[in-house]
């Protein structure tokens, strides 16, 4: 078994974003919770087992990081969740795999959705204030099951910030940038004492990101009277300040264009924003998101600098069609032209399942495009 202060996070070939599929025992417990019909602890008995089993599963996939699955969410986004003041966006949050639901098959195609929980966005009722770090809690179980390193995901400031009704929020938020450092100051408090626990490698999710290269997302914003530019650029400015301090730690960012029940919310390539945020992002690891049309070419990587690894999207969570490792492998050396292929990693390009309700594949074939991954790893860098 791999020891989980022996690997290289910085230079780990392979990836995983963040969440897989809830088995159906584990939905059901969340419904009968959710219902009154079940105690908390029911549910986290539940939880337990299956955070047992899909760690199990991994190992035996040979995968050298683990994720407890995000078993103990109903969505990505619960990571910021129990912060006073934030109770109104926990409730959207929690309501947000509910929302425009499908009844679709494995079978069917992926199509565009709305973001519901941008369109409707939450107001604030007080000063920031972490109440209760349910990360470590999930970081220590997970870990005490492995002695492979075990990755905790948290989202990031800038979907926080998407999400925030400042209009309404002004009585205790005069400005968005005092709302955003107080976002800031959660967080590391947050990461910091998952790094007191042991824990070598945070992942933050930002998706809020691809709104600066896509039409309708810039549109709103320019009708709500915000400026893009000034917008990312304070988002990067946050990104750092979360991580900033925090040696003996890797961070990696990801980036999609949108995943719940493999819908996509946004699409357009990286070109016009590559030079500032591949440069600006302070993240040692750039999680990115390449399984289709809509990412653009790889030709944008070559604006990354030296000393940060790409970790390559390539395998989708959309749908059940494994890649083979050939496909995999050119693709690869596409990417390798314009940036040194000592820089690449590979992982799926988003979760398995952002929400609970999960994407449009089976667990066999999310193990099998997690074979093919680590299959494709060991055929390109040995």
């Amino acid at each position: 078994m791999i020891g989980s202060s022996t690997v290289d996070l910085n230079s780990l070939r392979v990836d995983l974003v963040g969440s897989l599929l809830r088995p159906a025992r584990l939905k059901d417990a969340f419904a009968q919770s959710g219902a009154g019909e079940a105690g908390d602890q029911d549910l986290r008995s539940v939880q337990d087992e299956a955070i047992r089993e899909v760690i199990a599963k991994q190992e035996a996939h040979r995968l050298p990081l683990i994720v407890d699955g995000e078993f103990r969410r109903t969505n990505f986004m619960e990571s910021f969740s129990i912060v006073a003041g934030m109770e109104e966006w926990q409730t959207g949050v929690k309501s947000y795999h509910h929302i425009l639901a499908r009844e679709d098959t494995a079978e069917s195609k992926t199509a565009k959705g709305q973001d519901p929980i941008l369109l409707n966005r939450k107001r604030v009722t007080e000063k920031l204030r972490l109440v209760h770090n349910r990360l470590l809690e999930d970081y220590r179980f997970a870990q005490s099951l492995t002695l492979r390193p075990v990755k905790v995901t948290l989202i990031g400031p800038d979907r926080i910030t998407q999400c925030f009704d400042s209009e309404n929020s002004r009585s205790v938020y005069p400005t968005i940038n005092e709302f955003v450092s107080d976002v800031v100051a959660v967080e590391r408090q947050m990461v910091g004492q998952l790094l007191e626990a042991g824990c070598r490698y945070v992942g933050i999710d930002a998706p809020g990101y691809t709104a600066y290269i896509d039409g309708p997302s810039l549109a709103a914003m320019r009708a709500r009277g915000e400026d893009p530019g000034k917008n990312m650029a304070r988002s990067i400015r946050a990104d750092n300040e979360v991580i900033a301090g925090f040696p003996g730690v890797t961070f990696g960012i990801h980036l999609c264009r949108g995943n719940r029940q493999s819908m996509w919310h946004r699409e357009g390539s990286y070109d016009a924003i590559a030079e500032q945020l591949f440069n600006g992002l302070k993240h040692p690891r750039l999680l990115l998101e390449y399984d289709t049309e809509r990412a653009g070419s790889f030709e944008p990587l070559r604006f990354v600098p030296k000393g940060k690894t790409v970790v390559l999207g390539l395998i989708t969570t959309k749908l059940g069609r494994v890649e083979t490792v050939d496909e995999l492998s050119r693709r690869i050396e596409q990417a390798a032209r314009y940036i040194p292929i000592e820089q690449l990693a590979l992982s799926p390009q988003c979760g398995f399942a952002s929400s609970i309700m999960g994407n449009l594949l089976t667990e066999e074939e999310q193990f099998r495009k997690l074979d093919a991954m680590v299959e494709t790893a060991a055929k390109v860098w040995g």
